[in-house]
Protein backbone atom coordinates (compact mmCIF):
# COMPACT_ATOMS: atom_id res chain seq x y z
CA UNK A 1 0.00 0.00 0.00
CA UNK A 2 1.13 3.19 -0.51
CA UNK A 3 2.52 6.13 1.90
CA UNK A 4 0.02 8.12 0.75
CA UNK A 5 -3.13 5.90 0.96
CA UNK A 6 -1.86 4.83 4.55
CA UNK A 7 -1.74 8.43 5.72
CA UNK A 8 -4.53 9.55 4.32
CA UNK A 9 -6.37 6.77 6.52
CA UNK A 10 -4.33 7.57 9.56
CA UNK A 11 -4.79 11.13 9.29
CA UNK A 12 -8.49 11.59 8.24
CA UNK A 13 -9.87 10.13 11.31
CA UNK A 14 -8.29 12.06 13.48
CA UNK A 15 -8.90 15.91 12.06
CA UNK A 16 -12.25 14.96 10.45
CA UNK A 17 -14.32 17.64 12.51
CA UNK A 18 -11.56 20.11 13.19
CA UNK A 19 -12.97 23.20 12.13
CA UNK A 20 -9.99 25.32 13.03
CA UNK A 21 -6.12 23.01 12.70
CA UNK A 22 -3.42 24.35 13.52
CA UNK A 23 -0.12 23.28 11.92
CA UNK A 24 3.21 23.33 13.24
CA UNK A 25 6.23 23.54 11.16
CA UNK A 26 9.34 22.08 13.57
CA UNK A 27 13.35 22.17 12.53
CA UNK A 28 16.39 23.72 12.01
CA UNK A 29 16.65 24.92 8.55
CA UNK A 30 20.35 24.93 8.75
CA UNK A 31 20.41 21.19 9.07
CA UNK A 32 19.46 19.58 6.51
CA UNK A 33 18.02 16.11 8.06
CA UNK A 34 16.05 18.14 10.25
CA UNK A 35 14.48 20.79 7.82
CA UNK A 36 11.51 18.81 6.37
CA UNK A 37 8.88 19.41 8.89
CA UNK A 38 9.59 23.24 8.20
CA UNK A 39 9.79 22.49 4.40
CA UNK A 40 6.20 20.70 4.48
CA UNK A 41 4.45 23.80 6.49
CA UNK A 42 5.74 25.93 3.62
CA UNK A 43 3.86 23.56 1.69
CA UNK A 44 0.98 23.87 3.33
CA UNK A 45 0.83 27.31 4.27
CA UNK A 46 1.00 28.05 0.30
CA UNK A 47 -2.03 26.16 -0.71
CA UNK A 48 -4.27 28.97 2.07
CA UNK A 49 -6.92 26.73 2.94
CA UNK A 50 -9.75 27.71 5.12
CA UNK A 51 -9.74 26.66 8.86
CA UNK A 52 -6.28 26.18 8.51
CA UNK A 53 -3.75 28.19 10.18
CA UNK A 54 0.00 27.54 10.07
CA UNK A 55 2.62 28.17 12.66
CA UNK A 56 6.45 27.92 12.05
CA UNK A 57 8.25 27.27 15.16
CA UNK A 58 11.33 26.29 13.98
CA UNK A 59 13.69 24.48 16.62
CA UNK A 60 11.76 26.26 20.06
CA UNK A 61 8.02 24.94 19.44
CA UNK A 62 7.60 26.32 23.08
CA UNK A 63 7.52 29.32 20.93
CA UNK A 64 4.41 29.02 19.16
CA UNK A 65 2.02 28.17 22.55
CA UNK A 66 1.11 31.47 22.84
CA UNK A 67 -0.58 32.38 19.28
CA UNK A 68 -1.48 28.65 19.69
CA UNK A 69 -3.94 29.41 22.41
CA UNK A 70 -4.83 32.48 20.85
CA UNK A 71 -5.91 30.79 17.77
CA UNK A 72 -7.69 28.37 19.36
CA UNK A 73 -7.02 25.31 17.44
CA UNK A 74 -9.55 22.28 17.43
CA UNK A 75 -6.67 19.91 16.30
CA UNK A 76 -3.03 20.35 16.70
CA UNK A 77 -0.70 19.10 13.33
CA UNK A 78 3.00 19.17 14.21
CA UNK A 79 5.57 18.18 11.24
CA UNK A 80 8.76 17.08 12.57
CA UNK A 81 11.64 15.44 10.62
CA UNK A 82 11.80 11.59 12.56
CA UNK A 83 14.04 8.56 11.76
CA UNK A 84 10.96 6.02 11.00
CA UNK A 85 13.55 3.70 9.73
CA UNK A 86 11.79 4.53 6.19
CA UNK A 87 12.22 5.83 2.59
CA UNK A 88 13.13 9.39 2.99
CA UNK A 89 9.89 11.36 2.09
CA UNK A 90 7.47 8.79 3.79
CA UNK A 91 5.42 10.70 5.81
CA UNK A 92 3.61 9.11 8.91
CA UNK A 93 2.04 9.42 12.54
CA UNK A 94 4.26 8.82 15.16
CA UNK A 95 1.96 7.81 18.52
CA UNK A 96 2.75 9.38 21.55
CA UNK A 97 4.59 6.36 23.04
CA UNK A 98 7.52 6.40 19.86
CA UNK A 99 8.03 10.07 19.96
CA UNK A 100 11.05 10.28 22.04
CA UNK A 101 12.94 7.43 19.67
CA UNK A 102 12.01 8.48 16.45
CA UNK A 103 12.79 12.30 16.21
CA UNK A 104 15.82 13.60 15.14
CA UNK A 105 15.44 16.28 17.46
CA UNK A 106 17.35 19.68 17.72
CA UNK A 107 14.62 21.07 20.04
CA UNK A 108 15.32 22.80 23.48
CA UNK A 109 11.90 20.65 24.83
CA UNK A 110 11.30 17.74 24.14
CA UNK A 111 8.57 17.87 22.21
CA UNK A 112 6.41 14.97 23.88
CA UNK A 113 6.48 17.92 26.49
CA UNK A 114 5.59 20.55 24.41
CA UNK A 115 2.54 18.41 22.99
CA UNK A 116 1.15 17.61 26.38
CA UNK A 117 1.26 21.24 27.27
CA UNK A 118 -0.60 22.73 24.03
CA UNK A 119 -3.16 19.75 24.83
CA UNK A 120 -3.25 20.37 28.13
CA UNK A 121 -3.54 24.56 27.31
CA UNK A 122 -5.80 24.69 24.11
CA UNK A 123 -8.32 21.55 25.03
CA UNK A 124 -7.30 20.22 21.08
CA UNK A 125 -6.21 17.08 19.83
CA UNK A 126 -2.64 17.02 18.80
CA UNK A 127 -1.33 14.70 16.31
CA UNK A 128 2.61 14.18 15.30
CA UNK A 129 3.86 13.30 11.86
CA UNK A 130 7.16 12.57 11.30
CA UNK A 131 8.69 13.15 7.78
CA UNK A 132 11.87 10.73 7.41
CA UNK A 133 14.82 12.77 6.59
CA UNK A 134 17.90 11.58 4.27
CA UNK A 135 20.21 10.57 7.23
CA UNK A 136 23.01 8.95 5.16
CA UNK A 137 25.33 12.36 5.64
CA UNK A 138 25.30 15.26 7.91
CA UNK A 139 24.67 17.58 4.89
CA UNK A 140 22.58 15.71 2.99
CA UNK A 141 18.88 16.45 1.77
CA UNK A 142 16.19 14.93 -0.11
CA UNK A 143 17.32 14.96 -3.92
CA UNK A 144 15.92 13.17 -6.86
CA UNK A 145 13.81 10.64 -6.19
CA UNK A 146 13.52 10.91 -2.35
CA UNK A 147 12.44 14.79 -3.36
CA UNK A 148 9.63 13.41 -5.53
CA UNK A 149 8.32 11.39 -3.05
CA UNK A 150 8.41 13.73 -0.58
CA UNK A 151 6.25 16.19 -2.39
CA UNK A 152 3.95 12.92 -3.67
CA UNK A 153 3.75 12.81 0.46
CA UNK A 154 2.80 16.21 0.86
CA UNK A 155 0.15 16.33 -1.97
CA UNK A 156 -1.75 13.46 -0.22
CA UNK A 157 -1.51 15.55 2.97
CA UNK A 158 -2.71 18.73 1.28
CA UNK A 159 -5.54 16.35 -0.17
CA UNK A 160 -6.58 15.15 3.21
CA UNK A 161 -6.17 18.82 4.83
CA UNK A 162 -8.51 20.14 2.14
CA UNK A 163 -10.91 17.44 2.64
CA UNK A 164 -11.36 17.75 6.45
Amino acid sequence: MENTDLLSRSLQGRIKNARRLAIIGIGDELILPDRPGMYAAREIERRHIPGIRVFFAGTVPESITGPLRRYQPEHVLFLDAADMGARPGTIAVIEPGQIQARLVSTHVLPLSVVMEYVERETGAEVTLLGIQPDLTGADKDLSGEDRKFLDRNIRGLLDVLEKG
